[in-house]
């Protein structure tokens, strides 16, 4: 029922901080949630930008960057600390060529394996 948010067992994180943003995500917070969600980190990738770009979200160099780091470490998913919209995300499942998630699918994951009830299996697949 789930397997949409079944992320997988091992994964790279991308944190990318941008100057502009002042309220940006914990990144210790965001490797507390891949713990909660039973994921195992193998490497971490981190950037900064001034703004995103609009077609590709971050440059060529850190996609093929992240693409390195995920075949070198066998990973099964890439998961950004960072809420991406659903046109991003393709378009960097795309470039990536591996399973991408954001900080909010992590969320919706750690969610729907905690749900017992019926009710609140209902809840995640609605959210």
């Amino acid at each position: 029922m789930f397997d949409r948010y079944k992320i997988g067992k091992q994964a790279v994180l991308v944190h990318i901080y941008f100057s502009q943003d002042k309220d940006t995500e914990d990144f210790s917070e965001f490797k507390s949630l891949v713990s909660s969600a039973g994921v195992e980190t193998l490497q971490v990738v981190t950037g900064s930008r001034n703004a995103l770009r609009p077609k590709c979200f971050f440059g060529k160099g850190k996609t093929e960057e992240i693409v390195d780091v995920v075949k070198a470490s066998g990973a099964s998913v890439v998961l950004f600390n960072l809420s991406l919209s659903q046109a991003r995300e393709r378009d960097l499942d795309n470039r990536c060529e591996y399973r991408v998630i954001d900080r909010t699918g992590l969320i919706l994951d750690i969610f729907a394996q905690r749900a017992r009830t019926h009710e609140g299996k209902l809840q995640v697949e609605l959210a």
